[in-house]
């Protein structure tokens, strides 16, 4: 039997569109609703403004839609919704159980957040012509604050994202570490975190490791820089095994902001190990965003994943209303307007994620499947409008031409460290299988 799949990246849809994109709509919608499972990475909440209160902190800015102008997103035609991502409690768990009883209200089948962590955790499942799609969202760029909890027979559940969290170990020298600590020693940085291990209000680092503050660090050249928590990637991992096997088809979306601390467009260690173990126990393709750019694509075990498919929709410069939090933050006036308050962070707009056109380039996988082998891998260029300051700015349409060309040059240069080749026909990518 056959499948087709797609996803996006981050859908940080903010306003409503404009009058006269609906041929550029159209044409994206068209190719996504070629496909069986058409994946979108939800990167917002869906509430009205005047129900909500903000959080004390956020993804980075305040984001919200309101919850009626989720039917411009609804003419993409995709059938799943992720929910797991760094601005999921920018606005409480108000704003995150509004966006879930909004998603629901509509039929909108969705993962990621939920009432408990069980809920977050749990896969939509989709029936289609007779075969089972098991989808799951989880994110690693959460703040502590948004991940979902259990209850116990005394507590309720804690409302939050499914998530993952990782490690980061500096290695160093023999000698650079000698000088760390005599810094630390000099300055009383490890006072506090001293204290509070002797009176065992927390655990000692594991033997190898040393801190500086709050920086971890070892002599070992054997520990990688980042790497999952063992516990948690344990939980998701065997979830996804028993999904396997009780579904045709498991696909899994990922929010990760991480990179390998060299370069914004490199997954970091523990999101390329935590792929392969996904892969392994039998995911059928892997769906990465959050870090606004494209990542490399890998085929691993004729599986594809996809560790960042950059952005779908960016409107982060027309998000309609910020707290007072953002406004202070960047010493504007708590009444000013959304707009005069992100212009004050971008410093009158010439900086800030807006500025970079890597930002404004995707594709969009259609990956064909047969008896649970992929086939085909079909990608259709993106670009965002990054040309146009206007309200087009930010809105996928399928790039044509040079821009087409530069984003097949793009990716295959992202992707060349992993083995991935891809051809060209001047309109559509092909990876070779």
């Amino acid at each position: 039997m056959k499948l087709s799949c797609t996803g996006t990246g981050d859908a940080l849809f903010t306003a409503r569109f404009p009058e006269g994109y609906n041929p550029s709509l159209n044409e994206v919608a068209n190719f996504i609703k070629t496909c069986d499972v058409r994946i979108t990475n939800l990167e917002t909440n869906l509430a009205n403004f005047t129900d909500l209160f903000a959080n004390s902190v956020s993804g980075g800015t305040w984001i919200n839609t309101p919850k009626e102008y989720i039917t411009d997103l609804e003419k993409y035609g995709f059938n799943f919704y992720g929910t797991a991502n760094n601005h999921a409690m920018d606005y409480d768990h108000v704003g995150l159980l509004s966006t879930i009883d909004t998603l629901e209200a509509r039929n909108l089948p969705h993962a990621g957040s939920g009432r408990s962590l069980e809920e977050a955790a749990a896969p939509a499942v989709l029936e289609l012509d007779g075969q089972t799609i098991a989808i799951f969202a989880l994110d690693t760029s959460h703040r502590v604050t948004s991940k979902a909890g259990r209850a116990t027979n005394v507590f309720k559940a804690r409302p939050g994202v499914n998530y993952l969290d990782y490690e980061t170990v500096y290695t160093v020298t023999e000698e650079e570490a000698q000088t760390l600590l005599k810094i630390a020693e000099k300055t009383c940085i490890n006072y506090t975190q001293n204290m509070l291990i002797a009176t065992g209000f927390l655990a000692a680092p594991p033997k190898g490791i040393f801190t500086i503050g709050e920086n971890k660090y070892t002599t070992n050249k054997g520990i990688p820089l980042t790497s999952c928590n063992a516990k948690q990637k344990a939980r998701l991992i065997e979830q996804f095994k028993k999904a396997k096997e009780d579904y045709d088809y498991v696909f899994v979306q990922i929010h990760c902001h991480a990179n390998d601390s060299k370069s914004n467009e490199s997954p970091p260690d523990f999101l390329i190990d935590f792929c392969h173990s996904c892969i392994d126990v039998g995911v059928d393709a892997i769906f990465g965003g959050g870090c606004h750019s494209l990542r490399p694509i890998e085929i691993y075990k004729n599986k594809p994943i996809f560790y960042s498919l950059g952005d779908f929709i960016y409107q982060g410069l027309v998000v309609e209303e910020l707290p007072a939090d953002f406004k202070e933050k960047f010493n504007v006036d708590i009444n000013a307007s959304a707009y005069e308050a992100l212009m004050a962070r971008a410093q009158g707009g010439g900086v800030g994620l807006h500025c970079f056109k890597n930002n404004y380039q995707s594709v969009l996988p259609k990956i064909d499947f047969e008896d649970g082998v992929v086939k085909k891998i079909t990608l259709a260029p993106l670009y965002l409008n990054f040309d146009k300051k206007d309200k087009f700015n930010g809105l996928p349409a399928i790039a044509t031409e040079n821009e087409a060309k530069e984003i097949y040059e793009l990716i295959s240069t992202l992707s060349k460290p992993y083995g991935t080749k891809f051809s060209f026909d001047g309109k559509m990518l092909y990876i070779e299988l």
